[in-house]
């Protein structure tokens, strides 16, 4: 069967309140190196480094659901700015969910503590499809006024809005929840092949317009999040997956907001997943930097790619391994210093700031 086309027109170019945050921030080191232009230091930000690491986030959190949390301007805005504040980083990430735009269209799941987003009635047939519909600015009122909220705070420090990729909010879906194989997802992919397009087709939407959302609001960067493309081949990326996160990254392809797009165990796929439509490509613990550039021929900016896990090791193997990472990033055309994957939950953040003290230190110019 041959692959649909999904790809979307992007948007005619309008001015929008953003334009102004992006103008303040368009010097930050962060948005240079995503545009690989020359930095005075190694920009450095880490994936959930608004979260579970951070006493005050625990202090905030209490007794607030994550859905509700990130729906609540006030705690969006606390809680995004807290690493900015503590580590010095030279970016905020936007505090959310990728099952955000999900739930604001009406799907019924919750973000259950210790397991992950849990659907109550995952999409295997083509009536199950109806559950979802097309995301729109009015769906997510609170994320346009969380954006402006925290764009006012942050001033030169840009903001990174994100959204989760198509494969990877579908497989939540096919698969109810959290899934090692993925084996619902990858039979609906080979075993009906018109819905598996037409549902990503679908995400794709909410996917681009989610991001859309908030690089209007003011973000000055955005991810693209598909965290389990790495369970797949080259030849299933290209033919199944690869057309939705284009159609995803391009709802914003008008509003000069570079473009992340990073996934987790996704070696092999790295060319494809700058091709379709990233300026920076995301690249997690398992392949080096050197290995990545060679692989992406110098075209992309790259991000990355500390192991979380040693940030638990001693100081020594830790500051050996960091500044390897920055050497190795001098050879590409931009680099932004990140973990392989997200900070995780027991981190100290002592560490963190450490090592955001020591990646400007050693990449200074």
């Amino acid at each position: 069967m041959t692959t649909p086309d999904t790809t979307q027109p992007a948007p005619a170019r309008t001015t929008v309140p953003g334009d102004a945050v992006r103008r303040a921030t368009a010097a930050s080191p962060v948005v240079r190196a995503a545009r690989r232009q020359d930095v005075p230091h190694t920009p450095v930000w880490f994936m959930r480094q608004a979260g579970r690491s951070l006493p005050e986030y625990r202090r905030v959190r209490e007794g607030v659901g994550m859905l509700e949390s990130c729906r609540r301007p006030d705690l969006v805005t606390e809680i995004t700015l807290q690493p900015v504040r503590r580590h010095g980083v030279d970016a905020a990430i936007f505090f959310s969910d990728i099952v955000v735009p999900l739930a604001a269209i009406g799907v019924d799941l919750d973000i259950v503590a210790g397991v992950g987003p849990v659907v109550a009635r995952p999409i295997r047939s083509r009536a199950d499809l109806a559950q979802l519909r097309d995301l729109t600015p009015d769906d997510v009122p609170d994320i346009t006024e969380s954006v402006g909220l925290l764009t006012a705070e942050l001033g030169a420090t840009p903001l990174i809005g994100f959204a989760g990729a198509p494969f990877t909010l579908a497989s939540y879906l096919v698969e109810g929840g959290p899934s090692r194989n993925h084996e619902h997802t990858k039979a609906l992919m080979h075993g009906d092949p018109a819905l598996w397009h037409d549902l990503c087709a679908q995400l794709a939407q909410i996917s681009g317009a989610f991001l859309r959302v908030q690089a209007e609001a003011g973000a000055s960067v955005v991810q693209l999040f598909d965290s389990w493309a790495g369970v797949l081949s080259r030849a299933d990326y290209t033919a199944s997956v690869r057309s939705h996160s284009t159609a995803a990254l391009a709802a914003v392809s008008d509003l000069d907001v570079p473009r992340i797009h990073f996934g987790v165990g996704t070696g092999e796929l790295l060319a494809l997943m700058g091709e379709v439509g990233a300026e920076v490509v995301g690249v997690d613990y398992r392949v080096s930097l050197t290995d990545a550039l060679e692989r992406l021929g110098g075209r992309y900016a790259v991000q990355g790619n500390l192991d979380p896990a040693l940030l638990f090791a001693p100081w020594e193997p830790l500051e050996r391994r960091v500044r390897a990472i920055v050497d190795e990033g001098r050879a590409a055309p931009g680099h932004i210093f990140n973990l392989g994957h997200g900070v995780l939950p027991d981190t100290d953040p002592d560490v963190l700031t450490r090592v955001v003290e020591l990646v400007h230190e050693a990449s200074a110019r």
